[in-house]
């Protein structure tokens, strides 16, 4: 199966985890098919707020914990340039469902998905398919901010940059991707100091901004604004909404309101089933199923 049309790298780590590792782009596998990740040239600023990302679909996709199943089947399309909220009490599967979408969670002992996830019509799952250009192509913002603590706010964001052996101005690469980010006017003048003496909320910006700066097609969000102040909190979700414009966004929250504030869709999960998935106003006002209306109402979760 073929991508319609190539995708960017974009990467981000975990320091927990060995799935940010550096290493080779790869193709697709003896049929000639094209690379889940193609160099391409970044588009003028003129044209950034156009740029179109890639819609992401899951097929069945099911989560293994040694034997225990923790995600049971999944169908669902996450459109591209729009905010998905996952949503669902502790335990129900949402952040190992995530983690799925750009193969992290294989990372854990014992961990092993089935199922299909298609980015653009390629499935990352698919024979021949690198994992680490699955990991550049898709980003991933986890809870806790973790800017590499030896690193400059530079280097922070230059580092996927530099592992990608981008080519051109890094130093404006740099500053777009800041910008981007809603940081810039903050820390122009101490782009030299450490990226670990942020606030929190700078810190999450500035990880977001390291994703940004290979330019990804899809970004995923694992409860980002959980550890941070209503202000921190306020400054992300309005990035949220203007990065849209050039990506995909997939963000699992347990807060409604934000949901409610940020997501165009919202999907609803239980005890590691898709109950519901369908415009964020309607899931919130006139759900379909019963456990959704309880859930959002505060009768369980």
């Amino acid at each position: 199966m073929t991508s319609s049309r190539p995708t960017t790298h974009v990467t981000d780590i975990d320091p927990e985890s060995a799935a940010g590792a550096p290493g080779s782009a790869n193709e697709m596998a003896a049929t000639g098919r094209q690379s889940i990740v193609a160099d391409r040239a970044a588009p003028a600023d003129s044209a950034r707020q156009v740029q179109a990302g890639l819609g992401v679909k899951l097929e069945g996709l099911r989560a293994f914990y040694g034997k225990a199943e923790q995600v049971k089947g999944i169908d669902v399309d996450f459109k591209a340039n729009e905010v998905t909220a996952i949503i669902g009490p502790s335990g129900c599967g949402k952040s190992t469902m995530i983690r799925c979408i750009n193969r992290m969670h294989e990372e854990i002992p014992g961990a092993h998905a089935e199922g299909r996830v298609m980015l653009d019509g390629v499935d990352v799952y698919g024979p021949g398919i690198d994992v680490v250009a699955v990991r550049r192509a898709i980003g991933m913002v986890f809870q806790k901010p973790n800017p590499f603590p030896t690193m400059s706010i530079f280097d922070n964001v230059a580092s996927g940059l530099r592992l990608t052996a981008r080519r051109g101005d890094l130093q404006a690469k740099v500053e777009r991707a800041l910008r981007s980010a809603g940081l810039w006017d903050e820390v122009s003048d101490r782009l030299s100091e450490a990226g670990a003496g942020l606030s929190g909320g700078q810190q999450q910006r500035l990880c977001i901004a390291r994703s940004l700066a290979v330019e990804p097609e899809v970004i995923l969000m694992d409860e980002p604004c959980s550890a941070l102040d209503p202000i921190a909190t306020l400054k992300i979700e309005e990035l949220i909404d203007e990065l849209k414009q050039r990506v995909t966004i997939v963000i699992v929250t347990h807060n409604m309101q934000q949901a409610a504030r940020v997501a165009d869709r919202t999907a609803f999960m239980l005890a590691g089933e898709l109950v519901e998935v369908g415009p964020t106003q309607e899931i919130f006002t006139k759900p379909k199923d019963s456990r959704t209306e309880e859930y959002v109402t505060g009768k369980f979760g």
